[in-house]
């Protein structure tokens, strides 16, 4: 006997009068199950297995109708469903039949959109896609889609960002972290050199000059409650850890000093 389930698609099996198990829609015509059939043990096997494939496959469908996803995203997924590993190998191979699963496709769109919308560079893509159970081949035919030229330009892009926020360092620590900045970001030495070759960042000495003179200043009345000597020294070494030229400290800080005295 076939009594169809409240949520719609599922079915109740019964076998000589007692329940027996439960099987979807997509199943029951695949098996062409009808009231009287015989249903041997090995049948019955095989009919449970497919309904477990056909439940895991709703399942992932459901993962899938939000976004692309990657294999191994799907599978950690239904895996956290508790669902068995040997189902799971069946519904991916039927997810990629299809090509509802589709790696190379997945990596190729993720590229895509990190290129368009973000400021990431091709190292942190890679890293990116790894995590996501892609394998190296496929990264490496996907990152094609983005040439040096764009690159370049999304680099010079988040370099001028970077200038900006640190503007008010001295230039040596701006143009330091400008590299670090970009480096972060995913990009390559090579593409790095030809973005910092491309980016108008120039010294202003004046606008320096003023800068450390404001800092020297707070810095030595910081350190006002330690001797001459050791105070001199220690305001030196923290302006030389902030990037400033250690002759320039010399004569500011000596300017200080003459104000004190």
């Amino acid at each position: 006997m076939i009594e169809a389930q409240k949520r719609a698609g599922r079915y109740n099996v019964y076998l000589d009068g007692k329940y027996a198990f439960p099987i979807s829609e997509s199943v029951m015509i695949k098996f062409q199950i009808f009231k009287g059939m015989e249903i041997d043990q090995k049948l019955q096997e095989q009919i449970i297995a497919a309904d477990d494939v056909a439940r895991a496959y709703n399942r992932a469908l459901d993962y899938l109708s939000g976004q692309l996803r990657s294999e191994r995203e799907v599978e950690e997924k239904l895996a956290s469903l508790e669902i068995e590993p040997g189902v799971i190998t069946d519904t991916l191979q039927r997810l990629r039949d299809l090509r509802l699963v589709d790696d190379q496709a997945y990596a190729n769109a993720y590229v895509r959109t990190i290129r368009n919308t973000s400021d990431k560079g091709p190292i942190v893509i890679r890293q990116n896609l790894r995590r996501k159970g892609i394998g190296e081949n496929l990264i490496d035919r996907a990152l094609e889609e983005f040439a040096g030229d764009e690159q370049v330009e999304n680099g010079v892009t988040v370099a001028n960002k970077l200038a900006k926020h640190y503007a008010r360092k001295p230039f040596s620590t701006q143009k330091q972290k400008v590299i670090q900045g970009l480096m972060t970001k995913g990009f390559t030495r090579e593409v790095i050199d030809q973005v910092m070759s491309q980016l108008e960042l120039e010294r202003d000495d004046e606008a320096e000059q003023d800068l450390l003179l404001h800092e020297a200043t707070k810095i030595w009345a910081r350190n006002r409650r330690y001797d001459r000597r050791d105070r001199v020294n220690r305001t030196k070494r923290t302006l030389f850890g902030k990037g400033y030229q250690m002759d320039e400290i010399s004569r500011v800080v000596e300017q200080l000093q003459m104000e004190d005295d």
